[in-house]
């Protein structure tokens, strides 16, 4: 999923590797920090208490503590909000559609009229 996104700039092309990546702790395995920290992208993802235990009870081979910038967790809660009210879609919380093309349409749809929405509310 982090090999499709691109940030926009306010010019020039976008970029597709962000500064940051912010996950809540189901994103928080070795193989997705290992992606993040090979493509120079900052983690923002707390550590689960589980992993941590392990690491603790392997002494000095279990490696550094996972860094965690708090404020920037904090911003992850827009993100979160969007993705409630995409999945308020019947169809994208369910996952009827069977193409991932078909599905990506649905969630551009969905995006399209969140925004519409959104705009015709700021503008009253």
């Amino acid at each position: 999923m982090l090999e499709k996104v691109r940030v926009r700039g306010p010019a020039g092309r976008p970029r597709t590797h962000p500064h940051a990546v912010a996950g809540d702790k189901a994103y928080s395995s070795r193989g997705n920090r290992g992606y993040l920290r090979r493509c120079r992208i900052k983690a923002v993802i707390p550590e689960k208490k589980d992993q941590s235990a392990n690491r603790k009870k392997k002494g000095s081979k279990g490696g550094r503590p996972v860094s965690h910038d708090t404020e920037l967790y904090k911003e992850r809660n827009s993100v979160e909000r969007l993705i409630n009210r995409l999945k308020a879609w019947r169809g994208i919380a369910t996952r009827f559609d069977k193409t991932p093309a078909s599905y990506l349409a649905s969630l551009h749809l969905r995006a399209s009229i969140i925004w519409i929405k959104d705009r015709n509310r700021s503008s009253k």
